[in-house]
C-alpha cells in the first residue's frame, strides 16, 4: 500500500457555522440527488449497455460526466480547462490533490480511474467505483501480465485510463514525484506500439480568504469533514486543467524516462498556473 503524504503543518480547522450549516444543505441536497440519481440511472443503462457491447460504453460515460459537471455548479466552484484532449489511444496522468480530482477529470472526458484494489472494498466510494468502470490493480508483480491484458483489452475499447502517478494526494500547492511501477505496462509488446500517454495538470484555486491549500486532502484526513469544509464555503475557488501534448510510449526508452516527462510537464505547468501562490513548504 503507498504511503500516504502528510504536511508538516496540521490540517485546517473546519468551522462551518450557521450560515456554512445552511450551505451545507442547499448544496448538499441537491448533490446527492445529482449524484446518487446519477448513479441509478447509469445503473439501469449499463444493464442494457452490457449485453449489447460488452467492455464499449457508448452512453454511460456520458451520464458519468454530466454528473461531476454538474456537481461543481451545485457547489460553486470554478471550472476552468486548456489545451486539447487527446484523441488518441491510450492513457492520462495526472497529479493528486483531492476526492474532488475524480469530479474535475471526469467533468471535461470520458475517463476510467486506475485504482489499487483494496478501493474496490471501500463503503460507498468502492461501489461507486465500480459502478463507473474503474479498473482495480494488485501491487503483485506476479499479476502483472495479467493486469496488462486488462489494459489492453480496456485500451482496444476505446477507454482512456487515468492514473494518480504520485501514489496519494497532497495539500495541492506541490507535485510529488511519480511513480514509475504503472507505467511499466505500457511499454508491453502489446502496449508500447500504439500506447499514448496525456500528461494533465490539476490546479486548485482557493477561495478568497482561504489558505492555498483549502480544497487539498491529504495524510489521515477523513473524508466526512474535509466534504463539510466543502459545502460550507460561503464563497468557492476554482479547478484548473492543464492538458499537455500526448507522448508517444515508443518514443521513450523505458518507463523511468516516460514518467519524468510526464512529470516535468505537469510539474512546470502547476507551478505556472500559481504565480501568486505561496512557495510550498
Amino acid at each position: 500500500m503507498d504511503a500516504l503524504w502528510n504536511s508538516e503543518d496540521d490540517p485546517d480547522p473546519v468551522k462551518v457555522g450557521v450560515i456554512g450549516g445552511l450551505l451545507v444543505i442547499l448544496r448538499g441536497l441537491p448533490l446527492a440527488v445529482l449524484v446518487f440519481g446519477g448513479l441509478f440511472i447509469l445503473l439501469a443503462v449499463r444493464m442494457i449497455e452490457r449485453p449489447l457491447y460488452g467492455l464499449h460504453r457508448p452512453v454511460t460515460p456520458y451520464i458519468s460526466q454530466f454528473v461531476c459537471r454538474n456537481a461543481f455548479r451545485i457547489l460553486g466552484i470554478g471550472f476552468r480547462t486548456s489545451g486539447e484532449l487527446m484523441k488518441e489511444p491510450g492513457a492520462v496522468v495526472a497529479n493528486h490533490s483531492s476526492w474532488l480530482d475524480i469530479f474535475a477529470l471526469n467533468a471535461r472526458k470520458r475517463i476510467y480511474f486506475v485504482s489499487k484494489a483494496e478501493v474496490a472494498n471501500w463503503p460507498g466510494i468502492g461501489w461507486l467505483a465500480r459502478a463507473t468502470g474503474t479498473v482495480f490493480i494488485e501491487r503483485d508483480r506476479k499479476k502483472a501480465h495479467e493486469q496488462t491484458k486488462l489494459f489492453e483489452e480496456r485500451l482496444k475499447a476505446g477507454h482512456k485510463l487515468l492514473f494518480f502517478p504520485e501514489g496519494t494526494s497532497t495539500d495541492g500547492l506541490r507535485v510529488l514525484p511519480f511513480k514509475t511501477t504503472l507505467f511499466a505496462a505500457f511499454f508491453s509488446d502489446e502496449l508500447r506500439d500504439f500506447m499514448y500517454v496525456q500528461p494533465v495538470s490539476v490546479v486548485f484555486h482557493a477561495p478568497e480568504g482561504q489558505p492555498d491549500r483549502f480544497y487539498g486532502w491529504w495524510g489521515d484526513m477523513d473524508f466526512a469533514p474535509h466534504l463539510l469544509k466543502t459545502l460550507a464555503a460561503r464563497r468557492q475557488g476554482s479547478v484548473e486543467l492543464i492538458y499537455h501534448s500526448p507522448a508517444r510510449v515508443s518514443d521513450f526508452p523505458d518507463r523511468k524516462a516516460l514518467a519524468a516527462h510526464c512529470e516535468a510537464a505537469v510539474r512546470h505547468a502547476h507551478a505556472l498556473a500559481r504565480p501568486l501562490a505561496s512557495p510550498a513548504k
